[in-house]
């Protein structure tokens, strides 16, 4: 690649209205691009908001559905479901993830209902049911993967027969792509797309998340046996060719903005749907400096997006999602 000299290259003459900048710009940030997460609670008619994320507040059933309207209403083609499930349904062996009248699997049934053409995408990962606070069902300390895999497949199903259009695997479990695609081909859920959190790294990011769903000093040891080490590149590009392989329609990278090369390498090397998830520390980094004063929460929200975009992301789980797409409808 060559470029003129100055004076005959001016990179400038690009820049100077906002007409021309518009018409020059590489990448587009647009509602389509967007997934926004849920936390839904059982009650009634209530909220809790959810300190460490400003903004984010748990959800009751007809709240949440309150919420899928209004997501329809900005123009936002899909939510995503996280159940915060009560201590005394969660037991080391997650029988509450596969039960069909589960908080997650009801709150699926209700936004199907009130509002059709919204895509419900939904958590398989048995952490919100587990009373040890793993991914995974554990014995003596271990995380037992194909034990675990069995779960999960009852977990999709149960979410498969409530209406959710895509199942998000985020467990991180090895072989649960396929195995998930086989039992839903021969349940005769043809249809259900599976979005694999392919790569899904170790990360110091997800901490109030874990607040969000209850999770917060529940998890015994860490998730290192099965989440991928953050100095880790290629192994993600592994993961995500064998969930490919095994069924997957769509791929996940988690964390977002500090794996923002693990998303280019990943469009780039499969051209498949590559989604990332802008996880909870992200989110609540930007909103504290904003209310600090340190920095313009709007402008850096969306530019934080773009970047997703300029590193191939064809969409991205956001809770900035309602805060976006207002933001869009009205420039």
């Amino acid at each position: 690649m060559s470029v003129g000299r100055h004076p005959a290259t001016r990179f400038r003459r690009t820049k100077r209205l906002d007409g021309m900048r518009r018409l020059v710009a590489e990448t587009q940030l647009s509602k389509d691009d967007l997934i926004w997460p849920m936390f839904v609670r059982e009650g009634n008619n209530d909220e809790t908001q959810v300190p460490s994320m400003p903004g984010v507040s748990r959800l009751t059933i007809d709240r949440i559905v309150a919420q899928a309207e209004r997501a329809a209403n900005l123009g936002i083609p899909a939510v995503c479901l996280f159940p915060y499930t009560e201590t005394e349904l969660k037991t080391e062996a997650c029988e509450e993830a596969w039960s069909p009248d589960n908080l997650s699997n009801r709150a699926t049934r209700a936004i199907k209902e009130a509002v059709p053409e919204m895509v419900v995408m939904t958590d398989v990962a048995l952490d919100p049911y587990n009373i040890n606070g793993h991914d995974g069902i554990v014995r003596d300390g271990i995380i037992l993967n194909d034990e675990s895999v069995e779960a999960l497949v009852k977990m999709a199903l149960a979410q498969a027969d409530a209406g959710a259009d895509i199942l998000g695997p985020s467990d991180m479990m090895d072989g649960r792509i396929g195995a998930m695609r086989n039992a839903l081909e021969s349940a005769g859920h043809t249809d259900t797309a599976i979005l694999s959190y392919a790569a899904k790294y170790a990360s110091a990011f997800y901490g109030p998340f874990r607040d969000a769903v209850g999770a917060t000093g529940l998890l015994v040891g860490d998730k290192k046996t099965y989440q991928m080490n953050p100095a880790n590149s290629d192994e993600a590009l592994r993961l995500v060719e064998r969930d490919l392989a095994e069924g997957a329609d769509m791929v996940m990278v988690k964390p977002g903005m500090p794996y923002l090369d693990i998303c280019r390498r990943v469009k780039d090397a499969f051209g498949a749907p590559t989604f990332a998830y802008q996880v909870s520390g992200e989110f609540a980094m930007i909103k504290a400096a904003a209310q600090n004063g340190w920095l313009d929460g709007d402008k850096t929200m969306i530019e934080s997006l773009l970047a997703f975009k300029r590193a191939g992301c064809d969409g991205v789980l956001t809770y900035f999602a309602p805060d976006v797409a207002e933001a869009l409808n009205s420039a």
